[in-house]
């Protein structure tokens, strides 16, 4: 069986947003259109279906890493801030956008909350865990290969000099 461990998660992402935004399980609001994804950001995404990438990808983390919450969602959509002359450190990403889209997966049923002993978060329902799956069997099936990791460069090999004439 194939699972979302198997595929490239780009490839997943992409075809998990599509299939949202097909089936219209999660939507976006009228206000992310004009909002940045976080303050360490300068601009607003490019990309017109950026909600439902970012609902695919939190679905994927949530399969992966659940139970979990706002605020490592958080940590993992921030990033580093241009801070001019002072050293960039890291800044967490929109807290608004990774609730919005937390409780409309739950509201479409594809995530619960749960707790398991001290982790309290969210987990991926049978429903969700069945959809990445799916749509991990089809690219499978199409055979588009996963991306692997790229190897470590190889230093050159040193040339040795010819000695010098005279």
């Amino acid at each position: 069986m194939t699972s979302i461990y198997d595929v490239d998660a780009n490839e997943l992402i992409a075809r998990a947003a599509k299939q949202l935004k097909d089936q219209k399980l999660v939507s976006p609001p009228e206000w992310s259109k004009f909002i940045k994804t976080g303050v360490h950001k300068e601009r607003p995404p490019v990309d017109a279906d950026w909600w439902y990438t970012r609902a695919a990808a939190t679905l994927r983390t949530i399969y992966r890493q659940g139970p979990i919450g706002v605020s490592r969602l958080r940590t993992k959509y921030g990033g580093k801030q241009n801070l001019g002359y002072k050293p960039e450190h890291h800044f967490k990403g929109s807290g608004s956008v990774a609730r919005k889209v937390l409780q409309q997966l739950e509201k479409s049923g594809l995530i619960k909350q749960e707790q398991h002993g001290l982790h309290k978060g969210r987990v991926a329902t049978a429903k969700g865990k069945s959809m990445l799956d799916k749509i991990a069997a089809q690219i499978e099936k199409a055979g588009v290969p996963k991306a692997e990791k790229a190897p470590a460069e190889k230093k050159a090999p040193s040339v040795e000099k010819a000695p010098e004439s005279a």
